[in-house]
């Protein structure tokens, strides 16, 4: 199987087991890191091991080969199709000499919080900037884009949490930052890799430009335990 291949499962039984909590055949995140979870595969036991992992009312985050199906004990939230794209080769990386770019962490979580509440990047919680580097840009002191890591596998690193205030596009910063973190990521011999919403046509085109392409077609699923 290739590392990429049911990646949040991957992810949570080799690089961030430090993040993991665990139920039978199912895997996620700590709550205060964000929702994602996974199955060794997502079957009968797949979704009985989810269940018992995370409890009555619990919302979790899937990512799906294919649109999800209704499964008694589950209820869906939302979802969208989802893309996993990669960056393979040795793009040139953008660089702005007239932007500060400063490293984030616990002392910025507060204002990472906000910002991703406000642009819903996706999932992201009180910890999700522990994962990995997290780098932002500052305008008259408010933060007002940043992006980071979010999964690890072998060889393997997704960038992640890419927002920008809505006051503040059409900079260039999401590009800016994409960079950084892809630099850093490539910096330890590792290869770039994201998800993003099929239907954010212009972040697929930023991606694309900067050297990523589509390796996988799937879906996001955010489903609700229930008994």
């Amino acid at each position: 199987m290739h590392p990429l291949d049911n990646i949040i499962w991957t992810a949570l039984t080799t690089r961030q087991t430090q993040f993991a909590q665990s139920f039978g055949k199912a895997r996620r995140f700590t709550r205060e890191v964000g929702p994602l979870a996974g199955a060794e595969t997502l079957g009968d036991e797949g979704y009985a091991s989810l269940a018992g992992l995370v409890g009555d009312g619990t919302t979790v985050g899937l990512f799906l080969n294919d649109p999800y199906e209704p499964r008694s004990g589950w209820e869906f939230v939302a979802g969208a199709p989802l893309l996993q794209m990669v960056a393979e080769n040795d793009a040139r990386l953008s660089s702005n000499g007239h932007v500060k770019i400063e490293q984030l962490g616990d002392k910025d979580s507060a204002e990472m919080l906000e910002l991703t509440s406000l642009t819903k990047p996706g999932p992201f919680g009180t910890r999700t900037h522990e994962l990995g580097y997290y780098v932002g840009i500052r305008d008259g002191g408010k933060l007002v884009a940043m992006a980071g890591e979010r999964l690890k596998v072998p060889g393997y690193t997704e960038v992640s949490a890419v927002c920008t205030h809505p006051g503040h596009l059409g900079k260039g910063y999401a590009g800016v930052l994409l960079c950084e973190v892809m630099r850093a990521i490539r910096s330890r011999g590792e290869t770039p890799f994201l998800h993003v919403r099929a239907a954010n046509t212009r972040a697929v085109t930023l991606y694309e430009r900067l050297g990523f392409r589509i390796r996988w077609r799937g879906h996001f699923a955010a489903l609700r335990s229930i008994r």
